[in-house]
């Protein structure tokens, strides 16, 4: 049987290797065709008939590729591939039938096609996701968050505790740490980077260049075309939106919808 697969990532050697393994160990499944943003993937399901299985990376150069699925139901079993853990329940929770690190290991590759094989033999319901692996997440072994940021003073190191953090900012390839009490840090990282190191219960990326602890929101405005404006404390620099397309999932997450 011959199954037709979708592979969404923006990383050319990650794209590489899994089109490599999939056309020599698993020549059943026929990639095809591969898509890099958001954008390109909401457009090319709206375009083409519905692929047997995705292969889907989540950090995407224009944000989490859980966003494509609020924008087009999920429609069909779909092999998440992340260098990260910490989007393992989410993955799940999106028609995820396993969750693959990388880089991806053929073995492992492996045991995702075996199951998603048992799955197109026995019904078209998603199975439940390997319990052992929740559990293992959630007990340790999955999502570990920063409790600390460390970073430049002059000459000197200093360790900012996560809890001290009231948002980051990203500006012309520049990542700025704002801490609750006004004081300003320059990192190395970048933000999407640390969206996948900090707890999504406390911290929420509200744009591309901002991501706000939940107690250093001081008031969400209204704003035209169902964006929201975000009042920051302290004041961020640079007036804070939310998009339309964000807007409901940054307000379920306000209001502590999980």
């Amino acid at each position: 049987m011959k199954l037709k697969a979708l592979i969404i990532e923006d990383e050319a050697p990650a794209y590489r290797r899994l089109h490599g393994l999939l056309s020599t160990h698993h020549p059943h499944l026929e990639v095809v065709d591969v898509v890099d943003t958001i954008e390109a993937a909401v457009d090319w399901f709206n375009a083409n008939a519905a692929p047997d299985v995705i292969f889907s990376d989540i950090q995407l150069s224009d944000g989490l590729s859980f966003e494509i699925y609020k924008q087009v139901p999920p429609p069909c079993p779909i092999i998440f591939t992340t260098a990260y853990d910490a989007y393992m329940l989410e993955a799940f929770r999106t028609n995820g039938i396993d969750y693959l690190l990388k880089p991806i290991e053929e073995e492992e590759l492996a045991r995702s096609v075996s199951k998603l094989m048992g799955l197109v033999r026995t019904t078209t319901t998603p199975p439940l996701p390997d319990i052992q692996r929740l559990l293992e997440a959630v007990q340790g072994r999955g999502p570990s968050y920063r409790d600390r940021f460390l970073v430049k003073l002059g000459t000197k190191l200093l360790p900012i505790a996560t809890v001290e953090i009231a948002y980051f900012l990203s500006s012309d390839g520049t990542t700025e740490l704002h801490t609750c009490s006004g004081k300003r840090h320059l990192l190395d990282q970048p933000l999407d980077e640390i969206e996948a190191q900090l707890d999504p219960r406390v911290f929420h990326r509200l744009n591309r260049q901002c991501i706000a602890c939940v107690k250093c929101i001081a008031v969400v405005h209204q704003h035209f075309n169902g964006k929201l404006k975000v009042e920051l404390k302290p004041a961020a620099p640079a007036e804070v939106m939310v998009s339309r397309e964000k807007a409901k999932a940054f307000k379920e997450w306000l209001d502590g919808v999980r």
